[in-house]
């Protein structure tokens, strides 16, 4: 039987999944490593560690499929975005990667846009933000000259997986789209902004679209990790481009949503279009000659989990007594509670947020708290608050032209019935929910059937492996209550935001 292997290198662990040829998950496994924080603000990793968990996980995968070498026709990759990986000319790893979450450059990010103004915008199609990997080779460059002296070549977190793998230095345009330094429109290195910040172009790693074999698996990697050697290895996308494969959304009109611990609001774009403010992130599609836009919001799930934490001690308690789970206890609370949450607004910017706003200031806020409310109130506000604020990023697709016909939600909180509901009618679409939804690495096992030829193009092997699996219909008079409250919502930051940064 043929089965395509997806590897996700994400800022926890080294997840590798195996699917068939009809997108049935025959097995998975997640490896762990650690993060280090050396100073407030930094993350890093040791690229090693992502080798070792990498190594470990497929063992385990196949082991768990009882897969022999043979059966696997090709790997996909993707991983964390954004990561700084210094290669000297040995191929040896420099100094540990510079995470995606990583917030030292600040004033680097700050030199990008200021010196560049609306440019950086037009060739990129996003202003250049502190997790981008142009302010981290800055800030090398400033603070570490003989580590910048030493770099040959730079890769991002996949990326140093796929040498691992096939020996080649080679990216892909999905995950080149995320460094500050890549002509998006053109898919292709920016040679005015290489030279304009300073970065050496010998240092630019050959890129690939997504679908392309970047290489095969060589003798030693054959060793190391039980695959065949020469199994092709195709270039894939960063986390939120493969998610977008995995999800189906492949051509205009079709969005996915997803609820994890962040937000993320995907859809696919035929022709370059961006958000001339930055708002939303404009980035090469794995689908070539594509591009997609993407909307961030910081604290989704997460507003949740802070609820859970903080102030959710007696449906912790009771979920433990029950062999519950708490958030199943804290949605059943919202359940009773009207649409609208009889006047209370949530803000759900406890990290502060990205988009629309890109505000590291904004906080979180109940507004119209009253008497009349209680804890299943600011439970319901808090599903509804997240959702408006996923809709802010559907808002700015409209005013691009890109009108949703299909909505499909991911992620942790797809689990809530309430929540995909509260989704569908601040949408005012139906939404639905995926037979398969194990995210980047699904998308990266995608990817590797189109390299392989077993299907001829990515929109082929999506309509053979992606399938829905429920509907949710917006209540049109649900529908009508949120459209209101939405206003208001919109209102709120606008009103706030110099407060927030008093």
């Amino acid at each position: 039987m043929p089965l395509f292997m997806g590897i996700d290198v994400g800022t926890t662990g080294s997840k590798v999944l195996l699917v068939d040829e009809e997108g049935r998950v025959v097995a998975s496994h997640t490896t762990e490593y650690p993060l280090y924080t050396p100073r407030v603000g930094w993350t890093e990793q040791h690229p090693g560690d992502w080798w070792s968990a990498t190594v470990a996980s497929i063992r385990a995968v196949m082991k768990k499929a009882g897969a022999r070498p043979e059966d696997v026709e090709g790997v996909g990759l993707t991983g964390q975005m954004h990561g700084l990986v210094m290669l000297d000319r040995e191929l040896r790893v420099i100094r540990p990667a510079i995470l995606w979450n990583d917030q030292r450059t600040g004033e680097e990010a700050e030199y990008i846009n200021r010196s560049l103004g609306d440019r950086i915008i037009e060739i990129t199609g996003n202003i250049a933000h502190t997790g981008f990997t142009a302010p981290k080779l800055l800030w090398v460059k400033r603070h570490e000259p003989e580590s910048f002296a030493r770099m040959w070549k730079f890769v991002l977190p996949k990326d140093y997986v796929g040498l691992r793998l096939t020996g080649e230095v080679r990216t892909d345009v999905n995950d080149a789209s995320g460094t500050s330094l890549f002509d998006v429109k053109g898919r292709r290195w920016s040679m005015e902004l290489v030279e304009e910040l300073g970065v050496p172009a010998d240092a630019l790693p050959e890129v690939l679209e997504s679908p392309e074999v970047r290489g095969e698996v060589t003798a030693q990697a054959a060793e190391e990790t039980g695959l065949r050697k020469g199994t092709p290895v195709v270039a894939g996308a960063g986390d939120q481009g493969a998610a977008g494969v995995g999800a189906g959304v492949v051509e205009e009109g079709v969005v996915s949503v997803n609820i994890g611990t962040s937000g993320v609001v995907f859809t696919h774009s035929d022709s370059y279009r961006y958000d001339p403010r930055g708002r939303l992130h404009a980035f090469c599609h794995a689908v070539p000659g594509a591009w997609h836009l993407m909307g961030v919001m910081l604290s989704a799930g997460g507003s949740l989990r802070w609820f859970r934490d903080r102030l959710g001690q007696l449906e912790r308690a009771a979920a433990e007594l029950l062999g519950a789970d708490p958030y199943d206890i804290l949605t059943r609370e919202a359940e009773q509670v009207p649409p609208g949450s009889e006047g209370l607004i949530f803000l759900p910017y406890l990290a502060g947020e990205r988009t629309p706003h890109a505000d590291p200031h904004a906080r979180g806020v109940f507004f119209g708290l009253s008497l009349k409310h209680g804890r299943q109130h600011m439970v319901r506000a808090i599903l509804e608050g997240v959702c408006y604020g996923l809709r802010d990023s559907l808002e700015l697709m409209r005013e691009l032209r890109i009108e949703p016909r299909r909505v499909r939600v991911l992620g942790g909180g797809a689990r809530s019935l309430l929540w995909r509901q509260i989704l569908a009618d601040v949408f005012a679409c139906n939404v639905y929910t995926m037979e398969v939804d194990e995210g980047s690495s699904f998308g990266a096992a995608i990817l590797a059937s189109v390299g392989t030829r077993a299907y001829a193009t990515v929109r082929d092997a999506v309509r053979a492996m992606v399938r829905e699996r429920e509907e949710v219909r917006f209540n049109p008079q649900s529908s009508a209550i949120y459209e209101e409250y939405y206003r208001v919502y919109r209102a709120l930051y606008p009103a706030l935001k110099e407060l927030f940064k008093k």
